[in-house]
């Protein structure tokens, strides 16, 4: 099943329309301290395996991480785990700090 890419712009409108949608964010403790997305769960890349049960099968997940190579390959692997809502955000959060929110400081 194809992995589902998500717009920086787009991401803003789903967590606009849909409260429960799940962030998790595949980068280092380092980054995610540095910026983060609101609301969004601190998971690095190289713990998933171990950490896969702190995550629900049924609920829409949008993986971020800096530009949207770590996120990608955490979506294949989630996919491959049996996770059928994942969506990679394309661009990571460098796009969202340019798209959406200049808040969010780039790196």
């Amino acid at each position: 099943m194809p992995v589902t890419q998500l717009s920086a712009t787009e991401l803003k409108t789903r967590i606009q329309n849909e409260p429960h949608l799940f962030l998790l964010d595949v980068r280092e403790p380092h980054e995610f301290e540095f910026t983060h997305i609101e609301n969004s769960v601190l998971i690095p890349l190289n713990q998933i395996p171990q950490r896969l049960g702190e995550l629900n099968l049924q609920q829409e997940i949008v993986v971020i991480c800096h530009h949207g190579i770590r996120s990608s390959q955490a979506c294949l692997y989630l996919n491959h785990a049996g996770f059928k809502h994942i969506a990679n955000l394309t661009g990571g959060i460098d796009a969202w700090s340019c798209d959406c929110d200049n808040s969010v400081p780039r790196y």
